[in-house]
């Protein structure tokens, strides 16, 4: 009886050790994978809900931890957004400065256009973090500076065009941003409405920018009454 009461003890104290003993088993993280899993959970919800709506308690409770955890990896939301920010800026100007390959003018500008085209496919959640109204207090991470960012990867590449034509290439940021706000533009509209196919829409883009460059006049006149 007494050997009973003894197995009977042990077996109930092995049952109330293993569900702690397999909880701790299923969260325990390293603190990279745990960085990784907060990234990708405000990946989600900054793209879905943006800055404003997504809270700390939502962040943690996708996690399963506490908020303390998420504030000792990034120092609170901010910190957390502003990591997804930087990454997705270096993920799409890695892909347009890669798609930027010797060649034909025209055909940089296909490149150009192929290469958002193709991060607004692959990375929709990130393009639409991108393109959101971002904290009143980040200076970078706007939709305006991933324009210009991306503007400065073509410059050099309209400043030798222009000299060639013998246009002023100081001219050549003036373009770049007018380009890449196009492109970037017409992005931001297809990202929600996903027609035409994406090489119809590259095909459109080009055609209109580079019609334009075609016929470019070293001097553009305004042909209203405002001169000034």
């Amino acid at each position: 009886m007494m050997d009973d009461v003894a197995t009977d003890s042990s077996a109930s104290s092995e049952n109330t050790r293993a569900p702690s003993t397999r909880r701790a088993r299923r969260v325990r993280m390293t603190g990279k994978e745990r960085r990784e899993q907060l990234l990708d959970i405000g990946r989600t919800l900054f793209a879905d809900k943006g800055f404003e709506g997504t809270s700390v308690e939502e962040i943690a409770a996708r996690a399963g931890v506490s908020k303390p955890v998420v504030y000792e990896h990034f120092g609170g939301k901010e910190g957390l957004y502003a990591v997804v920010v930087d990454r997705e800026m270096r993920q799409l100007l890695d892909m347009v400065t890669g798609a930027l390959t010797a060649g034909h003018p025209r055909e940089l500008l296909e490149q150009a256009a192929f290469a958002l085209l193709d991060y607004i496919e692959t990375y929709t959640d990130g393009f639409r973090i991108l393109v959101r109204d971002s904290p009143v207090a980040q200076s970078t991470g706007t939709f305006a500076s991933l324009i210009s960012d991306i503007a400065t990867q073509v410059e050099d590449i309209l400043g030798l065009e222009f000299k060639a034509r013998g246009f002023d290439a100081k001219l050549a940021p003036l373009y770049a941003q007018a380009l890449v706000g196009m492109v970037a533009l017409t992005g931001q509209w297809w990202v929600n409405a996903r027609r035409p196919k994406k090489a119809e829409v590259a095909a459109h883009l080009v055609n209109l920018a580079w019609h334009g460059l075609e016929n470019l006049e070293s001097k553009p006149r305004l042909i209203g009454h405002r001169k000034s």
